[in-house]
Parts: structure tokens; C-alpha cells; sequence
């Protein structure tokens, strides 16, 4: 892996052109960018953690410091951070298979989550079918917006 130095901006015998000495972004070759984890604001990591393996059908979340940290099947992590602050409500979409649409589905149904086709909460207890695909919107319960899809937006269909 090649980085410029931030100090000299250099790497490799590179200079930053007009800016001896410059401090410049370090730049990564080789690795394609890729989403490893996002920090989720919560008042009770241990309900907000299992509220969310509990839907998606994900294993049990795990420690890693102050974080508790679920992983989905692509290798990002949702890492739960309590806070006695306040908690903005963030967007979390989910891309899942037609058989795990189902489960999550029927485990929102189970529990008498309120859902929506759209996010804006106008169509509640109806599904969206972008794309070919299938969708719903629940929230957890911090108010973040959990989104669930069997096709990525923009595939067609």
C-alpha cells in the first residue's frame, strides 16, 4: 500500500506540484474503496443491538470497547454507542434476499411494528416495489429509519 506522506507529500519521489512541503491527503492504491462500519447513536446498546439482529435474523452483536457492534454479511458494522444526548435519526438500507425479506417481514409483522412503502412515512403498512424488487421502512427504537430492500435502487426492473 502507497501513501504520500501528509507532511512532505511525497511517496515514491512524488512531490505535490507548487506545494513544497504541503500537507496533502494520503492516498490509498491497490484496495478498493468499501463502507467497514458506521457509529450508531443509542440509549440502551444491549435493546437497540438485539432489536436489530432480532429483525434481520443476524447473530448476536459483540463487544469491541465501549461499542457493541453487529455485523452484517458484507462485513459492515452498525457499532451501537450509548448516549445521554440527543439522537439524530439517521437512514440504515439494508439489502437482503427474497427469503430473508420474508423473515424480517413476518418478525416486523409479529411484533406490530409500524412500517412504510416510502421515507416519508406516508404509505404505512404497505410495501414499495422498486426496481422489481420489494421494500419496507420501520423504525428501531431510537427513530432511526431501518430500511429493508431485495433490489438495490437503480437495477431495474
Amino acid at each position: 500500500m502507497q501513501r504520500l506522506n501528509p507532511v512532505t507529500c511525497q511517496g515514491r519521489g512524488r512531490r505535490c506540484p507548487g506545494r513544497e512541503g504541503a500537507a496533502a491527503p494520503a492516498r490509498i492504491t491497490g484496495v478498493s474503496v468499501q463502507l467497514n462500519h458506521t457509529i450508531v447513536a443509542c440509549r440502551d446498546q444491549q435493546r437497540s443491538a438485539a432489536f436489530l439482529t432480532g429483525i434481520l435474523g443476524l447473530p448476536p452483536a459483540t463487544r469491541f470497547g465501549h461499542f457493541l457492534v453487529v455485523e452484517a454479511d458484507n462485513g459492515v458494522s452498525l457499532d451501537f454507542s450509548e448516549t445521554s444526548g440527543e439522537i439524530a435519526s439517521q437512514h440504515y438500507a439494508f439489502l437482503v434476499g427474497e427469503e430473508e425479506f420474508d423473515a424480517a417481514f413476518g418478525r416486523i409483522s409479529e411484533r406490530d411494528l409500524a412500517y412504510w412503502a416510502d421515507p416519508g412515512q406516508t404509505r404505512r403498512g404497505e410495501l414499495n416495489h422498486r426496481d422489481g424488487g420489494r421494500g419496507l421502512y420501520f423504525e428501531d427504537p431510537d427513530g432511526h429509519l431501518l430500511e429493508i430492500i431485495t433490489r438495490p435502487y437503480g437495477s431495474g426492473g
